[in-house]
């Protein structure tokens, strides 16, 4: 048998952070996490940080007073103010280039495949790659596919292209877990009845299965064990952080008022082993370089098949990257007022 881990008199759940979340904090509720991260930069006398924090609220006011084929230039300055702070607040290296360009295929037809976005060996993206342990080698992708990756846009993804199949499993319930009588710990979650099927069990990720134990729910269980005795013991957090860190690359969510997990699937050669803010932050230089220099082909892009995708990106970013760096900057989850499980 075993039981949730109890924390601060609540189960202990996965964290929006990935790096070094806060697990004894509440739920900071905001409707606007900019003054809550300003402050918390001021209290820890983080000024160069707060100056960027500043400079990227600005670019954030000015995309939203913008049309879509303008705001990608200055919701990408958003994106790239943010990710100084947050690589000045954990004292990492910040390179004056930003570590991530793009060209066009030749071909003359307007298709995302043929956007290019190239991830550099050095650079600012390249910063933000290490900080979240992700691959620091050269590699390029579609832009197609880079969309194809990111949760907060998928419905819309396999709405314009719909023979792909859907990249990301619902989950709900996400805790840990720990065995009674015993210091082994674990994730696990559950699935809804749509997304408990044989099939959809078979597309998890290495290292899950399900739990047989549950006759009337589907629960699936993270298969390697983390060790816990207390949160007031030290090595136990350190634990569940490490563990945290690990899992949650395949665990991601979209911002919502509502806590919106998902499980990434596995054996899908459109699979790139990237998190959301690293993977938007190069989707929008790509479409910045568009709105710059060839305006013509980005307006032709929002005038093609993938207009409605393409919207839904830019639209939908500003919030989904601003609130996954702040909780990054912080540590602490965000939530929007007035709302109620």
């Amino acid at each position: 048998m075993h039981k949730p881990i109890m924390f601060n008199r609540k189960p202990m759940s996965i964290m929006k952070a990935i790096v070094k979340p806060n697990f004894d904090n509440k739920t900071i509720l905001t409707d606007s996490c900019w003054q809550y991260v300003e402050m918390w930069l001021k209290r820890k006398h983080e000024k160069d940080a707060l100056f960027y924090w500043q400079q990227s609220q600005h670019f954030y006011n000015a995309s939203l007073t913008l049309p879509l084929i303008s705001s990608p230039l200055t919701s990408y300055y958003c994106f790239l103010n943010a990710a100084k702070a947050l690589l000045i607040v954990k004292k990492a290296l910040i390179a004056d280039h930003h570590g991530v360009s793009g060209r066009q295929n030749k071909e003359t037809k307007v298709s995302l495949n043929n956007e290019i976005v190239s991830f550099k060996g050095a650079g600012l993206l390249h910063s933000l790659s290490r900080h979240f342990d992700e691959p620091l080698s050269l590699e390029e992708y579609s832009l197609k596919n880079i969309l194809y990756n990111l949760p907060f846009i998928h419905r819309a993804y396999n709405l314009t292209y719909t023979s792909e199949p859907e990249l990301f499993i619902p989950i709900i319930n996400p805790v840990f877990v720990k065995k009674e009588k015993s210091k082994e710990a674990w994730f696990e979650a559950e699935l809804e009845q749509q997304h408990s099927s044989k099939h959809t069990l078979n597309k998890l990720p290495e290292k899950y299965e399900r739990d047989e134990s549950y006759k009337e729910k589907c629960i699936i269980r993270r298969t390697d064990r983390f060790y816990w005795t207390s949160g007031r013991d030290s090595g136990s957090i350190k634990n569940l952080t490490s563990y945290h860190k690990k899992i949650r690359k395949q665990l991601l969510y979209i911002y919502s008022p509502n806590r919106l997990w998902y499980i990434k699937r596995n054996a899908s050669i459109s699979i790139i082993n990237r998190g959301t803010i690293t993977l938007t932050f190069a989707a929008m230089h790509k479409l910045s370089e568009l709105a710059r220099y060839t305006p013509q082909v980005l307006e032709a892009h929002l005038e093609s098949q993938h207009s409605w995708l393409l919207s839904e990106f830019i639209k939908k970013s500003l919030l989904q990257f601003i609130d996954e760096i702040s909780s990054e900057i912080t540590g602490d989850d965000f939530r929007v007022t007035g709302f109620r499980n």
